[in-house]
């Protein structure tokens, strides 16, 4: 069966409690469920992830490649604006796409969220939907040639 990852940076384990007011209230484990059952209709599977530490999102994005995987959604969290790392990760596994995804509109918010440095290398970007990103992300992964 196909396999998509689904992997999570920093402070998304803190969703549901963390500033509802911007990133809504749901859970990660909610997400994660959404994420299932989408992949499950689209007839792949999802491996879920999340860390707080960006190296390990590294490893996973190299995993990604060894793996067969065939597309990853990612919600880098800070690290999207910060980590020139995870920029080369992406690029390295090419052709594997990439989704950008994020549960705010960053562009409403400070201006240091506004700069990403995953998009520049990610097949599509996808934020300010809330939860709803990550399902788009799959079917975008499903759709693609």
């Amino acid at each position: 069966m196909k396999t998509v990852y689904v992997l999570n940076g920093p402070n998304l384990n803190a969703l549901g409690n963390r500033e509802p007011g911007i990133y809504g209230g749901r859970t990660l484990s909610g997400i994660e469920s959404d994420c299932r059952t989408t992949a499950a209709e689209l007839g792949f599977e999802v491996d879920f992830r999340q860390t707080n530490h960006e190296g390990l999102l590294v490893d996973w994005l190299h995993e990604a490649s060894e793996r067969d995987v065939i597309g990853v959604v990612l919600n880098a969290g800070a690290y999207t604006h910060t980590s020139i790392a995870l920029h080369d990760a992406i690029r390295t596994i090419q052709p594997i796409p990439v989704i950008e995804v994020h549960l705010s509109n960053v562009h409403a918010r400070e201006a240091f969220r506004q700069q990403s440095l995953i998009s520049p290398v990610a097949a599509g970007v996808i934020f300010g939907l809330g939860p709803l990103g990550y399902v788009l992300g799959l079917r975008a992964l499903a759709a693609r040639p």
